[in-house]
């Protein structure tokens, strides 16, 4: 190791669990990190054409555009210091564990059914996964915190995807402490729907906890790419080492801020409550047929069915595509998101008529 490198016990939570080659690493110094003062701009190899109607597009944007990290600050509660924009909460998830995980030695930690991409963007540089199940109520199982000693990173959905379900805030703070040697991730891609839950204003608290948001969801900006990875300083510092030199697109960050206006977060809620009532009428339904119904907390509902194939079927055939799995944890079970008035007035039809 580098002489440059702090002894051990010198060092951070976030610099203890790093690789430690990012330690010595010096970040990429994009023409935008740079910056400086003038009227001529010819340091970064831009073309001084802009094409399009939008004002700079032939620019490359800031790395962390100051406005987007405000907003997200205002409207999050948690310091501008400790977020970091990203492309979809999926690249902050690729992000933590290049910057934790060392190939072939380290792997991750994750409770399944969840979000497939932990373990995807884990596998994919060759790092572990620990795979551990939810209980049959979709908590965290018991013994989890010594399941996954030697975990870097470990991953927790809340609310669940695909199940929906929701483990409480206490039991979240808990698992965090619990496991002081491991970065915790809180995915809380749904927390708009289940906000109560949210895990944000602990950041300051637990050196270890990150997480991680996006606009793809309640804001419905999913085309954008925009999220944010949320955590203290130190685990900020390295996250910025290893992240690409202009991940918010100028477009992306526009639209984003635009959403998380006054007028925009008003919008987002008067949203979310509307995808509530039209999950209660799909639910209701669902019940109706026989069909198993797990509580939904975020904009889904996960049903299991006795007649998996007839369902699938009559889907197909009304022309409604819907998500099933091959996750054995989710044998006959279909996740439906929900939708516009008109869309759950076509399921309910469908329930109705094949009951």
């Amino acid at each position: 190791m580098a002489n440059s490198i702090k002894q051990n016990s010198e060092l951070t939570l976030a610099q203890r669990l790093a690789r430690p080659e990012l330690l010595d690493l010096t970040p990429y110094e994009s023409a935008r990190r740079i910056g400086g003062r003038g009227d001529v701009w010819i340091n970064a190899n831009e073309s001084p054409f802009n094409n399009s109607e939008l004002n700079k597009l032939n620019r490359y944007p800031e790395c962390q555009p100051e406005s987007l990290i405000k907003a997200y600050s205002e409207y999050s509660g948690v310091a501008a210091k400790s977020i970091v924009s990203t492309r979809g909460a999926d690249e902050g998830i690729e992000l933590l564990i290049r910057a934790f995980c060392t190939p072939v030695k380290d792997s991750i930690a994750c409770f399944g059914p969840t979000y497939g991409m932990y373990a995807i963007s884990a596998k994919t540089v060759n790092v572990d996964v620990i795979n551990l199940s939810l209980t049959d109520e979709y908590q965290l199982p018991y013994g989890f915190a010594e399941q996954t000693a030697g975990a870097k990173v470990v991953f927790i959905c809340n609310p669940n995807n695909p199940t929906g379900t929701i483990i409480s805030k206490q039991d979240i703070e808990q698992a965090i402490a619990a496991m002081p040697n491991a970065i915790v991730v809180i995915d809380e891609a749904y927390i708009e729907f289940s906000a109560e839950y949210s895990v944000a204003d602990l950041i300051e608290k637990y050196p270890n906890l990150v997480v991680l948001r996006t606009l793809s969801k309640a804001f419905a900006l999913a085309g954008a790419r925009c999220g944010f990875l949320m955590a203290n300083t130190d685990i900020i510092d390295l996250i910025m080492r290893v992240i690409a030199p202009y991940p918010v697109p100028l477009p992306v960050s526009e639209v984003a801020e635009k959403a998380l206006s006054t007028q925009g977060v008003e919008l987002m809620r008067q949203q979310v409550s509307l995808l509530a009532e039209q999950g209660k009428r799909l639910s209701q339904a669902l019940e109706a047929y026989g069909a198993k119904v797990l509580p939904a907390n975020g904009n889904f509902v996960l049903a299991e069915f006795t007649n998996t194939d007839a369902v699938s079927q009559s889907l197909q055939q009304a022309g409604i595509v819907a998500r099933a799995y091959k996750d054995v944890r989710l044998k006959n079970r279909i996740r439906f998101s929900f939708s516009q008035e008109s869309d759950t007035d076509r399921l309910i039809a469908i329930f109705s008529k094949n009951k």
